[in-house]
């Protein structure tokens, strides 16, 4: 059993961040320094760097700012941006988390609202030091999962492995998250048929179809230069081995950025905007989509590389698995699990996705992954737009008796 700090909605976090998050790219700079300044390992810096509002962000913001990781909120206005800071605050607040709102504006500029700032942040540690750890079990778990640096080894070692340990959070009742619907081109036949009702086969279906069309129109690819150097050959190939980290269990939903699984199962979560493609939405970025997993809620995401990648990530643990022998090798010092010792004949799949398993729970349990303790905070987040999603989507969210 693991324990976890208990939040108001009944979830619980596997950490307690105090998060200073920025409204606006001119505010980036003062809330960089009060973080800074503190120099606490659980004080972490986010933000939004857009001027222009946009509801996909007020959506990431808002479900961040209520994160079961999430102790406390530091947030810095300018003054001037389209943000809506009281709504944010609001949210926080009526989570049951200490919250303060900074207008530079009104605080008096750059050099006061890093004094007033590091006096909030130290104001809400004080006030969630003696909150106390309640037992959490597997099933109140969510888990994410990404690819990155991808090459030709992933789709046999590491990639399988996630999915053996999918696997056994699902059977155990755990919320499991995959996603880059992108790189998923080609398998929706038969990601429709592990759907749990023939209306979400159909929207799985229509889901990477928008993917395909999206990247097309915009010249996006899933496929890169690097992943090519890696030894991958083909689109099937990189999609087949980004799809087996979903593992074998059925799907229970589609999610969008910000929306919680309802219940345990397994998820895919669509990061590819609605309507039509246009310019001024970026293109799929790993660090984009980990923020975009912890807005499901996710506890904790495992990353798997081939060529390597040495992110993590704010307010939520990032689990580095290596595919490579030789990368896994020479960045040691990044990687939680060697999944490469598949491919040397030293581990077997099922023993790896069992070490992923035991390390998932170490982590949920309190212990830092590599890319925490090396003090990785990457955040990401810009502009998109999304349509809330229908019934189809979330078939069991009727029988569990949740509302949209």
């Amino acid at each position: 059993m693991i324990h976890g700090w208990l939040r108001q909605d009944g979830r619980k976090g596997i950490r307690n961040i105090v998060a200073v998050a920025y409204l606006v790219e001119c505010a980036h700079h003062v809330a960089r320094r009060i973080v800074d300044r503190i120099d606490d390992p659980d004080v972490h810096l986010i933000g939004f760097p857009g001027c222009y509002p946009n509801a996909y962000a007020a959506k990431v913001m808002e479900a961040i700012a209520t994160h079961p990781n999430v102790g406390g909120m530091v947030i810095v206005s300018l003054g001037c941006e389209s943000f809506n800071r009281e709504r944010l605050v609001a949210a926080a607040l009526a989570s049951g988390r200490p919250a303060e709102l900074l207008v530079i504006q009104e605080t008096g500029g750059t050099a006061a609202t890093i004094t007033a700032g590091i006096q909030a942040v130290e104001r809400a540690r004080a006030q969630i030091a003696d909150d106390v750890r309640v037992p959490m079990m597997v099933d109140e778990l969510v888990v994410g999962t990404i690819c990155g640096g991808s090459d030709g080894t992933s789709g046999i070692t590491a990639n399988p492995a996630v999915g053996r340990a999918f696997d056994r959070l699902v059977a155990q009742g755990a919320a499991c998250i995959f996603e880059e619907t992108g790189e998923l081109v080609g398998c929706e036949t038969i990601m429709a048929s592990r759907a749990v009702t023939p209306a979400l086969a159909t929207a799985i279906k229509a889901c990477v179809r928008k993917a395909e069309r999206y990247y097309s129109i915009m010249g996006f690819g899933s496929f890169a230069p690097g992943n090519a150097e890696g030894g991958l050959t083909t689109q099937e190939e990189k999609s087949m081995g980004a799809y087996s980290k979903s593992g074998s269990s059925p799907i229970d939903g589609i999610l969008t950025p910000g929306d919680v699984p309802p219940a345990g199962g397994l998820y895919l979560l669509d990061v590819v905007p609605d309507g039509e493609p246009r310019f001024g939405f970026p293109n799929i970025s790993d660090n984009a989509e980990i923020v975009e997993l912890i807005a499901c809620g996710c506890h904790l995401t495992l990353f798997t590389t081939g060529r390597g990648s040495v992110v993590g990530s704010a307010i939520s643990p990032v689990i580095k698995i290596c595919a490579n022998p030789d990368t896994a090798r020479r960045l040691a010092a990044d990687m939680d699990i060697d999944a490469g010792r598949i491919l040397e004949g030293d581990a077997s799949l099922d023993q790896v996705g069992a070490e992923i398993y035991d390390r998932v729970m170490a982590v949920a349990g309190g212990a830092r992954s590599v890319s925490e303790s090396l003090g990785h905070r990457e955040f990401i987040l810009t502009y998109k737009a999304f349509d809330p999603i229908g019934p189809d989507c979330l078939p069991g969210r009727a029988s569990s008796g949740i509302s949209a």
